[in-house]
This record gives structure tokens, sequence and C-alpha cells, in this order.
């Protein structure tokens, strides 16, 4: 194989973009049903990353996440995006219970995961591994996520979920949007899962949850 043909196969700007938010949507479903968050009857099986992954069929999740990771996507593919955050709260109390961060770090041309102006992406940048690889390595997360019920506390109330995005300071953010201050959760224990990267996009997946 030349080296031509072997850059063929690796991963573009673009592609990493499209599979870290392909990444997030099918991580945040699984998270949402094993959580019990929302009934189970609400969710349905989905191939995705060689995986059976349960997805909500409720149109207004499937409506907000397409919004929100859609407007993500483009924003790793401007390299803006930091941190985003799955926030589950407590409905009657308002208390944070659990969040899961999902930290972007940048690699290849970008220096030190710094995000710079649109204009000084190249959309051209290929990365160093293929698909199939990263594929790989996303499975294996998910799978971590759909572990984490065997230590995570049970969540015996009324819970619900918002995403927060963490971005550089001179990203155009959505007029719909709200500006949001960071999240904590009191007395709480922090569990890192695997690593996966594109090359390109660096993941790393924090789960913080409430130690009673």
């Amino acid at each position: 194989m030349t080296e031509t043909q072997q850059k063929s196969k690796c991963i573009t700007l673009k592609g990493s973009a499209e599979l870290v938010a392909e990444y997030l949507h099918f991580g945040i479903n699984s998270i949402l049903y094993q959580r019990g968050i929302y009934p189970p009857e609400t969710f349905e099986p989905a191939e995705h990353f060689g995986l059976s992954i349960l997805v909500s069929t409720d149109e207004k999740i499937k409506s907000f996440l397409n919004t929100v990771l859609g407007q993500i996507e483009e924003w790793l593919l401007q390299k803006k995006v930091q941190k985003v955050t799955l926030v589950i709260t407590n409905v009657n109390t308002k208390e944070v219970l659990e969040k899961w961060d999902f930290k972007v770090d940048y690699e290849g041309s970008t220096p030190n995961g710094t995000a710079t102006g649109n204009k000084n992406i190249n959309h051209l940048e290929v990365g160093t591994k293929d698909t199939k690889t990263i594929q790989k390595e996303i499975r294996e997360v998910i799978r971590q996520i759909t572990g984490t019920v065997s230590f995570l506390p049970l969540l015996d109330c009324l819970c619900s979920f918002d995403i927060l995005t963490y971005t550089v300071p001179d990203c155009n953010i959505p007029t719909e949007w709200d500006e949001t201050q960071p999240v904590f959760i009191a007395n709480s224990q922090e569990v890192q899962l695997r690593t996966f990267s594109t090359s390109i996009h660096k993941m790393q997946t924090i789960v913080s949850y409430k130690n009673d």
C-alpha cells in the first residue's frame, strides 16, 4: 500500500467530528436508559459501533438531542468545544445527582488543544487512524457506560437531564441557548472511563455522582 492509499483510509477532520457527535448521541441515549431517566419501553435498540444500543423513541428527546448535537458537531469541526456535560437533576429538589463530562482535546495540527477561529482551521486535515480502529475504541467506552450501573447509586426519584456545552470565548452561541454556570456535586465521587482518540479529537469520559 502506498503512502497516498494509506492516507486515504485515515479519518478526516469532518469524519472525526461526525464520529465524536455519534459517540455523544449513542452514549447519552445509553446513559438515559441505564440510569432509568425515562421508562424502558420508550427506548428501542439500534445497531451502531458494532453494538446494539438502546435509543429513545420520544420525539421531544430526539429533537432536543439532534439540535444540540448538530450544533456541537459544527463546533467540533471548528475545534471550539472544550467539554460537553450531561447533567442529571432531581426534578423536585433541583439537586444535581450525577453528571457525565465528555472532555475534548485536539490533537494533530492544532497544538496544545488550543481552539482557534474558523479561518485558521484546516478542514482538509487528515488524522493517522482509520474509522474501524476508532469505532473499536468507542465500542469499549460504550460498554463501560453500560457497565456503570453496577456501581452507580440508584436514582430513586423523578429525574430530568440537560446538556451543557463549554466552548472557547469567541464562539457564536445560538440566540435560543442560555449561558449557564458550571455544575458541581457536593460530596461527589468521580470515575474516569476509557479515553478514545480519533487522532484529531481526543475524548475523555468522566462520571461524577453524589456519594452519600
